[in-house]
C-alpha cells in the first residue's frame, strides 16, 4: 500500500485499483434529480432521474460520474450490476488524490 493511500482516510465505497478507483453504489431510479445521497451500508447511495428500463439508469450513472471525476465517459466503466441496484464502477486514469474531492 502506498504512503498516499495509508496516510488518507478512504471510505468503505472506494478501492484503488491499478486502473484508477473502484466505486461501489447503490442506485436508486427515478429520483427527482441525480446526485450521491449519502451512505448505504457500505456503498455510496447515488439517486439517478431515469427509470432502470433499457439501461438508462446505468447510462445516467455513467454520465454523472463522468461529469463529477471530469473524465470522458469512456473512462466509466460498469463492471458488475447491470441489472442491479448495487453497482460497481471503475473510473479510469483518476488518482485517489482527485477523488476524493470530488465525492461527498
Amino acid at each position: 500500500m502506498s504512503d498516499e493511500i495509508s496516510r488518507t482516510k478512504v471510505p468503505p465505497y472506494l478501492r484503488v485499483a491499478s486502473e484508477g478507483i473502484v466505486l461501489s453504489l447503490h442506485v436508486q431510479p427515478k429520483s427527482s434529480r441525480t446526485a450521491f445521497a449519502g451512505l448505504h451500508g457500505s456503498s455510496l447511495k447515488l439517486k439517478v432521474h431515469p427509470p432502470p428500463a433499457d439501461g438508462a439508469a446505468n447510462k445516467a450513472c455513467q454520465q454523472f460520474l463522468a461529469k463529477q471525476f471530469k473524465v470522458p465517459k469512456s473512462s466509466v466503466v460498469l463492471k458488475s450490476g447491470a441489472s442491479a441496484r448495487e453497482k460497481v464502477f471503475l473510473i479510469k486514469g483518476i488518482s485517489l488524490k482527485k477523488a476524493l474531492p470530488q465525492l461527498p
